[in-house]
């Protein structure tokens, strides 16, 4: 049996907090992680990826 959305964590971007369980609106949830800690480093991860994506973006149009 898989787990439910309930037993995620997300990061709440508005707030900064992290929850247990999509508790905030969805337009200020970054998730589902699997831990505490991963959500708490949601923003990190996602300034990573769009440093990545630009830098991917840049090289296509070369």
């Amino acid at each position: 049996m898989g787990v439910s959305m309930a037993d995620k964590w997300w990061y709440n971007s508005r707030t900064g907090e992290v929850e247990l369980g999509p508790q905030s609106n969805s337009i200020d949830r970054v998730g589902p992680f699997d831990t505490r800690e991963e959500a708490a480093h949601a923003p990190e991860k996602l300034r990573q990826n769009a440093e990545k994506w630009a830098a991917d973006d840049a090289a296509e149009n070369r």
